[in-house]
């Protein structure tokens, strides 16, 4: 502790380069912590996907629908655990512009499929018993002030039938970051009574493996169960479908990891030279300093302390204002409902920090090092 004033009158002999080379490493961890929380959002359920979940679908396409009925041979497979369907509804909200996910499902499979969506037990039963009841997300219903009783008109698109009435029976939470709590699901039994066609059919099915390492095998013996049927299947993860959607946009994680590289390179070279321009300034001061008998290695321990409290500093700042940032929520109103700062990136951020504090110091570190007293001297 006895050199901490020495490094810190070094850091404040020339203000200005520092404080502009703090907000240059503030700025850098600011857009890292901002892209990493855009990169979660734009593949929000890759994650948190079961990895002992498959989805199938329509061999054809997505939008093709499939047999009710399969749902009981869908069961009977060999490593099969369990299965339910759900049905997109694509209505409206009041205004086009308020799109969020709307699913026809089987309530009490459905919540036992994906148990991260948490309703209280009066609210289940609540549901289960409600042939038009529906329940909402946690963002979905902040977004719009919906509470438990109220009644919801949505006017339905690609199942005609006027307004929709839909009372919320409850509303849900995930149990963890990264759920998405922008959803809005209501019984299929409804969907089928009302609409003017898809009477029998559902959208896709979710089936629940018994042991996630035959997921493929399994995936492979349902696909097969169908083949040659007016309606095959194709199956998969439930993580690789997710996924598959996320890559419509294009590799966000590709092109982040660009973004970032690029910035960090540049903010190495700004804070490299920064420590540069000092220890030259300082070439006599260090020739001095050698010559009361500091030793290489406290020297340049002293430079890479300079170096890692001006990388500490903006990185620790930067990190922050990222987190509060993302506590802010979605700014899109709900398109983006997993916005969140992951805490892995957290604490690869801490990390990139004393990396960042270290690179941009090491080199002029080592250059006073190797200094000689008498050509210091000489240059003064």
């Amino acid at each position: 502790m006895k050199y901490v004033h020495i490094v810190w009158r070094n850091l404040i002999r020339r203000k200005t380069r520092t404080t502009f080379a703090v907000l240059s490493v503030v700025v850098a961890f600011v857009l890292f912590g901002v892209l990493a929380t855009i990169r979660v959002a734009f593949s929000y359920g890759v994650e948190v996907a079961g990895a002992d979940r498959l989805i199938m679908i329509h061999k054809v396409s997505f939008i093709n629908f499939l047999p009710v009925s399969y749902k009981e041979r869908i069961k009977a497979v060999e490593g099969v655990a369990d299965a339910t369907h759900a049905t997109w509804f694509g209505g409206i909200y009041q205004d086009p512009s308020n799109f969020f996910s709307q699913m026809a499902v089987e309530p009490e499979e459905w919540l036992r499929m994906y148990p991260e969506f948490t309703l209280p037990d009066d609210q289940k039963k609540a549901w289960a018993a409600d042939r038009t009841g529906a329940i909402a997300g946690r963002t979905l219903a902040e977004r719009f002030g919906w509470k438990v009783g109220d009644r919801i008109p949505i006017q339905g698109t690609i199942f005609q039938g006027g307004a929709w009435e839909f009372t919320i029976d409850g509303i849900f939470d995930g149990d963890r970051d990264g759920v998405d709590t922008n959803q809005f699901f209501f019984h299929n039994t409804y969907l089928w009574e009302k609409a003017v066609f898809g009477d029998g059919l559902v959208g896709w099915y979710i089936i629940r493996v018994d042991d996630p390492q035959q997921s493929a095998a399994v995936a492979g013996r349902v696909d097969a169960l169908f083949a040659n049927s007016p309606y095959e299947t194709k199956t998969s993860t439930e993580k690789a479908f997710v996924q598959a959607f996320a890559n419509q946009v294009g590799d966000i994680g590709a092109i982040l990891t660009a973004i970032l590289v690029a910035v960090f390179f540049t903010i190495l070279l700004v804070t490299g030279n920064t420590m540069a321009q000092s220890i030259r300034e300082r070439t006599s001061e260090l020739a001095v300093l050698k010559t009361l008998g500091y030793r290489n290695g406290l020297i340049l321990t002293l430079v890479l302390a300079e170096s890692l409290v001006i990388a500490t500093a903006g990185g620790g700042v930067g990190l922050v204002l990222a987190w509060l940032v993302s506590r802010q929520g979605d700014p899109t109103g709900g398109l983006l409902p997993a916005f969140f700062f992951p805490r892995n990136d957290m604490i690869l951020g801490v990390a990139l920090v004393f990396g960042l504090g270290i690179a941009s110091g090491l080199l002029p570190a080592v250059r006073a090092t190797r200094l000689r007293i008498v050509d210091a001297l000489r240059r003064t």
